[in-house]
């Protein structure tokens, strides 16, 4: 009951292909810099990854996808809530001009129709009903993105969030979509893992490798048992590593030739490099 009769396209493009490889994007019109930047850092993302990005060329979240997949030169598709020939708002006519060249501009009402504030609710089942799924990058609680994403919901479609800080209003109703059963991501390639076919799987995340990573795992509890600010007898780093005394010093002479450790007397103290390597970004005093 709730489709459109029929679709008015503006653009030369085919929508019905377009929407097999499509994501929408979207979120608050009076969007924060750090909206406005994930939006178009998303959008170009997945525009060289080859998808169409979606969303509703209004002010904000879906101007800044728009001009982030064009900057990319991708392509991008504006679902509009008034008649195709009549850009609105009026401040994005050169920007939904460039659309309809590069992509398209789409809308279930006849030329010469204005929007309404009830025409945009109708608009954004449009939008998710295009997509793969819907991705909200910035929304207040009654924000008109979430009734996208309450549609991609319906329609059994991904429902994605972008996380925001947490003392930000304009976050709150995406993270309030976080708790239900949105998925956050946080770049394209998750997007495209949730979206894109079987085994487009984003790169595995994981900090550097440090130089202690390399270590045994015996040897790198051996160097997790001595203390940050003193030395330490054999028996006591044995102890706290939770090996004999004589596998405990075996170690501590492969850990100084390695620079990791030096004797003092009859006990062993970390070097300074070491304090940094096993310390990490812990601050050490």
């Amino acid at each position: 009951d709730a489709r459109p009769l029929g679709l008015w396209v503006r653009g030369t493009a085919d929508l019905r292909l377009w929407a097999l490889r499509s994501v929408a994007l979207v979120g608050a019109r009076a969007c924060t810099e750090y909206g406005a930047f994930m939006a178009a850092t998303l959008a170009a993302g997945l525009a060289e990854k080859g998808w169409i990005v979606v969303s509703g060329g209004a002010y904000g979240i879906d101007g800044a996808a728009h001009r982030g997949v064009l900057g990319a030169g991708g392509a991008t598709v504006a679902v509009l809530a008034c008649g195709v020939d009549r850009p609105y708002p009026r401040g994005h006519a050169g920007l939904i001009g460039r659309i309809a060249e590069q992509g398209l501009v789409v809308g279930e009402l006849p030329p010469g129709e204005h929007p309404t504030p009830s025409r945009f609710v109708l608009r954004n089942r449009v939008i998710a009903a295009l997509t793969r799924g819907t991705v909200v990058v910035e929304a207040a609680h009654r924000s008109g993105s979430l009734v996208t994403a309450r549609a991609a919901r319906r329609l059994g479609r991904h429902t994605i969030g972008v996380p925001g800080p947490a003392t930000s209003g304009l976050s709150a109703g995406v993270h309030e979509l976080l708790r239900q059963d949105a998925v956050l991501v946080t770049d394209a390639d998750e997007i495209v893992e949730l979206v894109g076919d079987m085994g487009e799987l984003a790169p595995e995340r994981r900090g550097p490798v440090l130089p202690r990573d390399l270590l045994d795992p015996a040897a790198r509890q051996v160097l997790a048992a001595l203390p940050a600010r003193r030395a330490a007898r054999p028996d006591d780093i044995a102890r706290t590593a939770q090996t004999t005394p004589d596998d405990a010093i075996a170690k501590l002479y492969e850990l100084r030739a390695l620079g990791y450790v030096e004797r003092h007397g009859d006990g062993w103290k970390l070097t300074r490099q070491a304090m940094i390597s096993v310390r990490g970004d812990t601050d050490v005093r």
